[in-house]
């Protein structure tokens, strides 16, 4: 996968366990549509949603938000009442 990985984020999680379950579950409404029908058989974002994303936030397709940064949007998406 391309940029969806960000360096220190298992060590943030460690430090503030409580978003991981943000994460998990913001994470699982992002997954690709029939995703054990493909390789990789996880539930993880299609490279060109994912690209999209990075793209619009961060004007670059190779941004790497930090770890918190990824723990505050996805409480935040976890507060709208849209998506899956």
């Amino acid at each position: 996968m391309s940029t969806w990985w960000t360096p220190g984020l298992v060590g943030y999680l460690v430090r503030h366990p409580g978003g991981a379950l943000s994460l998990v579950r913001a994470g699982w409404r992002l997954r690709r549509s029939n995703w054990w029908r493909q390789a990789p058989f996880l539930p993880i974002p299609d490279p060109r949603y994912w690209n999209f994303r990075m793209v619009t936030a961060y004007g670059s397709t190779g941004a790497r938000p930090a770890p918190r940064e990824m723990v505050e949007a996805a409480k935040w998406s976890l507060r709208q009442r849209v998506g899956r």
